[in-house]
């Protein structure tokens, strides 16, 4: 098997995501799930006391890397809120528009890893209850690659719903609502 190009690379990238919405969930969701894993190999090489890393703190308390998260949910959220790298305007599919959906999931991957330290109140990473983390990004991955993967699917059934409306309420195409 040959290596493919990074020209033909690009070439698919561009055709299977030329729906900003669609490329925006799959950066989100790629951030996340590489997100996650690398967060969770960190935490793990820091509690087994391997490689270079090391818990981080400020002024002698322990700083969890939710609050990582939560800083990049809140900045990605105010930057969508004035419109930067929302998809809208003259350049939809510039890197604004990217790096926000990449950050966005990489945030939230940093934030529900630690989903159980906000649900108990006490740090429970290593607990059985830590357990409720792993099941929070299950759900969320979940919802983010059913939002990628799912769009078609969605879509169409929209459409189906929408045309058996329709019918029902008798609407020739010449008078449809406009959208």
């Amino acid at each position: 098997m040959r290596p493919v190009s990074p020209h033909r690379v690009a070439h698919l990238y561009r055709l299977h995501f030329a729906d900003t919405r669609r490329e925006r969930l799959f950066l989100s969701s790629a951030g996340f799930f590489t997100a996650f894993a690398a967060t969770r190999g960190i935490t793990h090489a820091i509690r087994r006391g391997v490689g270079p890393f090391h818990d981080l703190g400020l002024g002698g308390r322990h700083l969890h890397h939710l609050v990582f998260g939560i800083a990049g949910l809140l900045g990605t959220g105010y930057l969508w809120l004035v419109e930067v790298g929302t998809g809208d305007g003259a350049r939809p599919e510039g890197p604004a528009s990217k790096l926000t959906a990449v950050t966005y999931g990489a945030a939230s991957a940093l934030t529900l890893d630690e989903f159980a330290l906000w649900l108990n109140l006490k740090d429970v990473y290593w607990a059985r209850e830590g357990r409720e983390s792993v099941d929070a990004v299950v759900l969320f991955g979940a919802a983010l690659s059913i939002g990628l993967w799912g769009e078609p699917f969605f879509r169409a059934l929209y459409r189906e719903a929408r045309r058996g409306w329709e019918r029902a309420e008798g609407l020739h195409p010449e008078e449809q609502p406009s959208r």
